[in-house]
């Protein structure tokens, strides 16, 4: 497809590994080329974007990506709200998918941190002994008083997060999940597949979680309401975490606020979405060890004809939004709300109150 596209190893000395990446954005722009540099050094050889209502030159950004082909671009199906399940019924039938080894739905504030071999998904599959799907656990990275937008790698700016274990006085934690070609699919969901419910025992796949281990069967077969996206998070991340950097800077965070989610069209995250995410009680500076191949494959990225400038105009747009909004005092006042909000989640917060250490 292009000399830049990587080549990561099959197993067993096989052909190379495909791995398809599949995303929805709205108004992503400035965060583009670090999500796309840093999932083609872990391993990552093709990517489908849908995109859609874009403001910020995110469209125009991924449609020169895509002249450079090195990743395929097409405008979200959804005629309604659900934007991100449409695209992924879509995306089900497209070539880049179909003809995939390996299938990676994840979000641009989503990134893949693997701790074994040499940091590449094949190295994980590997470290999980070749499963038919791997779900990997959150960690959920606050804000940390970070009030401006920089034009640097958000997995360098964003270093502390909850206990890894913990999340909101929960144990059980989210996932999202690495699909093989072979599983055996009912249909995609945002954060693991589903296959039929009269599948019989023997033709279960096998799924992993990010150490290795079988899922809990709760999980595997979605029959708990609230185990069908996450389960306990101890133990679960030996040879990958899932780093999610959902608030970013205080500046990204209103013109995310601003410009909804691609789940909910003009939904507000509100106090308690930023306070769940807030907490930096943790440190963690594990996904450092990717930052000179990232670096590296970005200026490459920037080097291709037109890219280098859309990245900027996407990041002075950004800019330029976050100041509309700092003109008006609902935005302000906003802004002023969160400076001043605890990094204690509020589960937390209460549990302390009660013990009467606050």
């Amino acid at each position: 497809r292009t000399a830049l596209r990587p080549a990561w190893p099959g197993q067993h000395g096989g052909p190379p590994m495909r791995v398809t990446a599949v995303t929805c954005v709205k108004n992503e722009g400035p965060f583009l080329l670090e999500w796309i540099a840093f999932n083609r050094v872990i391993g990552v050889t093709d990517f489908l974007f849908y995109s859609n209502d874009c403001t910020d030159a995110t469209d125009r950004l991924l449609d020169q990506l895509q002249a450079h082909d090195l990743l395929w671009h097409l405008p979200n199906p959804a005629q309604g709200r659900n934007y991100q399940m449409e695209a992924l019924k879509d995306a089900a039938k497209q070539t880049l998918v179909t003809e995939a080894d390996w299938v990676w739905i994840a979000d641009v504030d989503e990134f893949l941190n693997i701790h074994v071999g040499d940091h590449t998904i094949p190295s994980l599959v590997a470290a999980c002994g070749d499963p038919q799907a791997i779900s990997i656990t959150f960690q959920f990275f606050g804000n940390d008083r970070i009030e401006g937008f920089e034009d640097r790698p958000v997995i360098q700016q964003f270093t502390r997060s909850h206990n890894p274990d913990i999340w909101c006085g929960e144990t059980a934690i989210e996932v999202k999940t690495l699909v093989r070609q072979d599983f055996p699919l009912r249909y995609y969901g945002a954060h693991r597949p589903f296959f039929g419910k009269r599948l019989a025992p023997a033709k279960r796949p096998r799924w992993t979680d990010g150490a290795g281990r079988a899922v809990p069967e709760k999980f595997l077969l979605a029959d708990n309401p609230r185990r069908i996206r996450k389960f306990p998070a101890k133990g679960a991340r030996d040879f990958a975490t899932l780093n999610h950097y959902a608030l970013r800077s205080l500046d990204s965070y209103l013109v995310k606020n601003d410009r909804g989610d691609v789940n909910r069209e003009h939904r507000a995250f509100d106090d308690s979405y930023w306070r769940e995410r807030a907490d930096v009680a943790w440190q963690d500076l594990s996904i450092a060890r990717y930052l000179p191949a990232l670096h590296a494959e970005m200026e490459r990225l920037k080097a291709l004809p037109g890219v280098a400038d859309l990245h900027e105009e996407a990041c002075a747009l950004h800019r330029a939004r976050r100041d509309e909004l700092l003109a008006q005092p609902g935005y302000r006042a906003m802004r002023d709300q969160l400076l001043a909000t605890p990094t204690l989640p509020p589960m937390e917060e209460a549990l302390l109150a009660d013990l009467g250490k606050l």
